[in-house]
């Protein structure tokens, strides 16, 4: 009973967390499907990685924020419709409410057809930017969600050099805790330039950062 009356509290503490919260009115107000535009929307304007004319590929997209924020990043004035300068190609395993002017392919891109599908989309431009919103279903164990990021991570790495450009940038997001400074390393490994940015989006109990590689490095691919 009183693990209930607490999770009750927890929750109702997250619900006027989450109604009283700027960026959550912001989103609200600006038409994102989520406050998560707003983490992407600083870490791009800090490192200059979106622009018109670019290919962009958005890893685990559902909801589709990050979609739209680079969707409005690609169009000449930064409209949420009409006219576009790029392409962006969305996957999730979940469904997505569609986006004007991207392509959504719902699927595990580790799949083949997948895979396939999303070539056909790129149709055989390079990458020139790949962000990655993924994160596993927390169980709550550290040491099993540490393991389950982890490989999250290590699929969008291995997505990224076999599809960014020799310029290009994967942004990912990670939490601070167990198996953090390997994935750091894998990175530093990775990427010519390694950037870490926490957003001030980001809320501040959350242990969430993002890490930026930049130019992958020669011979990995």
């Amino acid at each position: 009973m009183k693990a209930q009356t607490k999770s009750k509290k927890v929750n109702k503490a997250w619900l006027n967390d989450h109604v009283n919260d700027p960026y959550v009115k912001l989103a609200q107000k600006e038409g994102y499907r989520a406050r998560a535009a707003y983490k992407l929307k600083e870490i791009d304007e800090q490192l200059g990685l979106i622009r018109p004319g670019q290919v962009v590929v958005d890893l685990g997209s559902a909801p589709g924020a990050w979609s739209q924020y680079v969707r409005r990043r690609l169009a000449p004035q930064g409209a949420a419709t009409g006219q576009l300068a790029g392409t962006i190609v969305s996957l999730d395993l979940l469904p997505m409410e569609p986006i004007e002017g991207v392509l959504f392919l719902q699927g595990d891109f580790r799949e083949e057809d997948v895979l396939e599908r999303l070539q056909q989309a790129l149709g055989g431009r390079a990458v020139d930017v790949v962000v990655s919103d993924m994160a596993p279903n927390l169980s709550g164990v550290e040491s099993v969600d540490a393991v389950r990021i982890a490989h999250l991570i290590e699929l969008a790495v291995d997505f990224a050099l076999q599809h960014l450009r020799p310029e290009g940038a994967l942004v990912v997001k990670l939490f601070h805790g167990s198996g953090y400074t390997q994935l750091v390393q894998l990175f530093r490994d990775t990427f010519q330039v390694v950037k870490t940015v926490k957003p001030k989006a980001s809320r501040d109990r959350s242990s969430e950062t993002f890490l930026v590689g930049l130019r992958p490095k020669p011979g990995l691919r």
